[in-house]
């Protein structure tokens, strides 16, 4: 999404600087511009700098904030082959803030396992996953991001997002999908 029309921030809002991963607070009043609105969170343009607001902050930008807890549809614990789904309908909600694929299509996700918690019925996710760029400023930002999303399945007591670097991602791991959305096939 990019939306040409500048949106006036409504209050004081936590960002982070695109793509140093720094946090801001940018200030009520200012204007920004919306240039991708994927998987809950927004990139804005303020003052020609690019930024991330997070989907809890949506509103000092005139979005709805979404609940996020992700429930089984009979209220019992999900079902192995449903648990799985839902992780990785969860981890295709996030994104890049610079580019508009998600980190599974992009190849960025490297190994998911399921493990149960012997204490609890509760389960402990463990992803492995790569960056576009080993110097990434959003690194954190983005493994945090696929922490906070596998931890609003509700069956999902632990997540534990490791950050690897072999294999060294290329192009070559996008999904066919993924390149043809970004020009490169």
């Amino acid at each position: 999404m990019n939306s040409s029309e500048p949106i006036l921030l409504s209050r004081d809002v936590e960002a982070t600087i695109v793509p140093a991963g720094d946090p801001v607070t940018l200030k009520a009043g200012e204007s920004a511009q919306l240039t991708q609105e994927l998987g809950g969170t927004y990139t804005v343009i303020v003052n020609g700098n690019m930024f991330r607001i997070e989907n809890r902050d949506g509103d000092a930008i005139g979005r709805t904030v979404e609940s996020s807890t992700i429930r089984s549809a009979t209220g019992a614990p999900m079902s192995e082959d449903e648990l799985e789904t839902e992780i990785w309908n969860q981890l295709k909600t996030c994104y890049d803030p610079e580019i508009p694929v998600n980190i599974v299509d992009l190849g960025l996700i490297y190994d998911c396992a399921i493990h149960p918690i012997e204490s609890s019925e509760g389960k402990r996710i463990d992803v492995k996953m790569t960056l576009t760029a080993p110097g990434c400023g959003m690194g954190p930002m983005i493994q945090q991001d696929v922490q906070n999303k596998l931890m609003c399945i509700e069956d999902v007591d632990e997540a534990n997002v490791e950050l690897v670097w072999d294999p060294q991602w290329n192009q070559g791991m996008m999904t066919e999908a993924a390149q043809l959305q970004l020009g490169l096939m």
